[in-house]
């Protein structure tokens, strides 16, 4: 796991782009037609998102869908995991960021046998955590157990954990189906999933972004800082999971597409007979900054600011 340093980044033996997150992320591309009928998802116990759609003969003005994408219901619909039981978040009319692929269908509406079973699994749960632990420390190997859940639609535990190394837990399996006696499962997540999984407060004071705003990791990197002018200071821009802070990702693009309007720190032009270097560039209060040959220093709106080919000059 990454460590969050106290130091500023001043030193070039520290490298910064350990904290960088680099992972695979696909935007929605092409023109395809979504179903009227699709629904938002959630996987309580990984924080998952699932898109889902109601059974083709449902219709999206129907009673009975609009039962089945109420907020707060729970259906029984199918995971990358197995069916299981997912929370029913509402009905989604702009999908954004998904392929036609991920859209799964929902089984039937969750009874109230289906939540009794899954009280129950809760309990069991708590028990296999411990057995868990008992049997990593008899087979001594590093690894450090986030959640336990089992399946509410077929007899299937899955065990998530976390580890610096790769980890070989094939004896560790035949025991836990011994005591279990189900199929079992055992995945090995990243820092990012264990933040997302787990939650806890960012250093803004507010829930982790992963967490509570959205279950797609997007890829950071530290461009990103740069383009936001914020310190290269791994205790301001790295989240509690050691990575960069995943708002970076979420507002870089507005950044990218401001800049494009603005003027270029360093660049030089004429202003009141004198030459000026722009010294510094703020998107948000629309501000920049600039350097006098004669001393002087202005503070100037990006409105005045226009581009003549490939020159700026103001007006």
């Amino acid at each position: 796991m990454s460590d969050i340093f106290e130091q500023d980044i001043d030193d070039e033996s520290e490298n910064i782009e350990n904290l960088e997150d680099n992972s695979n992320y696909e935007r929605n591309s092409g023109s395809y037609v979504f179903p009227k009928n699709l629904i938002k998802l959630k996987l309580e116990y990984s924080n998952e998102g699932i898109y889902a759609s109601a059974a083709d003969e449902i219709s999206p003005d129907s009673a009975e869908f609009q039962e089945l994408s109420s907020p707060g219901k729970h259906v029984i619909a199918p995971t990358r995991y197995g069916d299981d039981l997912a929370l029913v978040l509402g009905k989604v009319d702009k999908p954004v960021g998904i392929k036609p692929s991920d859209i799964v269908k929902i089984v039937r509406l969750a009874d109230q046998n289906d939540l009794a079973h899954a009280e129950e699994l809760e309990e069991k749960e708590k028990h296999a955590y411990e057995v868990f632990r008992e049997k990593v420390a008899t087979h001594h190997l590093d690894m450090k157990l986030i959640t336990v859940h089992f399946l509410v639609g077929e007899p299937k535990a899955l065990f998530f954990f976390s580890s610096d190394n790769r980890v070989d837990f094939r004896e560790l399996v035949k025991d836990l189906v011994t005591v279990f006696k189900m199929r079992i499962e055992l995945r090995q997540i990243g820092v990012r999933d264990e933040s997302r999984i787990t939650g806890g407060l960012g250093v803004c004071g507010r829930p982790y972004c992963c967490h509570s705003v959205s279950d797609k990791l997007r890829p950071v990197s530290i461009r990103m800082a740069k383009e936001q002018n914020l310190s290269l200071n791994s205790t301001k821009i790295s989240g509690q999971c050691g990575r960069l802070l995943c708002c970076l990702s979420y507002e870089f693009d507005w950044y990218a597409e401001a800049r494009k309007k603005l003027p270029t720190e360093g660049i030089r032009l004429n202003y009141d007979e004198t030459s000026f270097r722009v010294t510094e560039v703020n998107p948000l209060t629309q501000m920049v900054r600039m350097q006098g040959e004669d001393g002087r220093q202005l503070e100037i709106n990006a409105s005045r600011f226009v581009r003549d080919g490939n020159r700026w000059r103001i007006n």
